[in-house]
């Protein structure tokens, strides 16, 4: 079985109006250079569900999003990402903001066919109060209410791992995988972008093995893209590009803004991207960050 496919491949199976989640985690492990294929198509009108970074920001600010499904939008070093802000301020677009918990919840619904699980979290707060999708219920055991989070189901999931087999078996080396597994079974399609395609052998080592969060039968597709999460980080391969991450934050203040970004940055293809930033060497040579 090859599940191999290029970027293109997986943008031509997404259609305007999809649920998208994108795993990672705000500048860490983004799949950019499946999320920059989408800036380069026509598709409009889609809901993100993420905890969410520049992915969300560039994806708003090409017009692309209808709906953010999210937890927190930020850069980490930079708080407030820059084009999700202005989006929102703007109300040029709607939004579902719960606490990171709930989105985990909502995933987690999603994975194992349920239409909610409940939770305390939210009760009494703004939360329930501006997402009338969101619900409190009775406890038919006692007397106490709860939030029933409602499953976040998803049309598609894109992730960025750091090895795959063809087969769809997906590695993530971090010390934090973050939610990606359960974006992987909440979706009805799964393409995971990866740093490097090992054979299936490699996974024979039971140290390697240990690294796989979910299984192959979830993942619909793999695009090996060296380098493909930058600007965000792929610990422990590359850190989070701090200077492009500046230069993005900045373009929003620009008169050019966005569209000025993407005229030095975006090019026609992943690989001209990547000539842009400096090439793959001066990604590999980003320092990982400490903490």
């Amino acid at each position: 079985m090859d599940k191999q496919m290029s970027a293109a491949e997986v943008v031509a199976q997404l259609h305007d109006g999809m649920t998208i989640g994108i795993g990672g985690w705000g500048p860490r492990r983004k799949p950019m250079a499946l999320v920059r294929e989408i800036l380069r198509s026509e598709l409009k009108d889609l809901t993100i569900v993420s905890y969410g970074g520049a992915d969300v920001g560039m994806l708003c600010a090409a017009g692309k999003v209808k709906k953010v499904v999210f937890a927190f939008v930020s850069l980490d070093f930079i708080p407030l990402e820059p084009y999700f802000r202005q989006a929102r301020q703007s109300g040029a677009i709607e939004v579902m903001e719960i606490d990171e918990g709930m989105l985990l919840l909502g995933l987690r619904a999603a994975a194992w066919g349920l239409p909610f699980i409940p939770t305390e979290v939210g009760l009494g707060t703004d939360i329930v109060g501006k997402n009338p999708d969101i619900k409190v219920i009775d406890s038919p055991y006692d007397d106490k209410e709860w939030v029933a989070m409602p499953a976040l189901k998803l049309d598609v999931s894109l992730l960025h791992v750091d090895r795959a087999d063809q087969r769809g078996v997906c590695q993530i080396a971090g010390a934090d995988h973050y939610m990606d597994d359960w974006y992987a079974r909440a979706a009805d399609k799964t393409f995971v972008s990866c740093d490097e395609l090992v054979a299936t052998e490699f996974f024979h080592d039971p140290a390697q093995a240990r690294l796989v969060h979910w299984e192959r039968a979830a993942t619909t597709g793999v695009v090996p893209i060296p380098g493909g999460a930058h600007p965000s980080s792929c610990s422990p391969h590359y850190g989070f590009d701090v200077p492009h991450f500046k230069a993005y934050t900045a373009s929003a203040k620009d008169e050019a803004g966005f569209a000025g970004y993407c005229a030095q940055f975006l090019g026609a293809s992943e690989e001209e991207y990547q000539q842009n930033v400096g090439g793959l060497a001066a990604i590999h040579a980003l320092e990982l960050p400490n903490y």
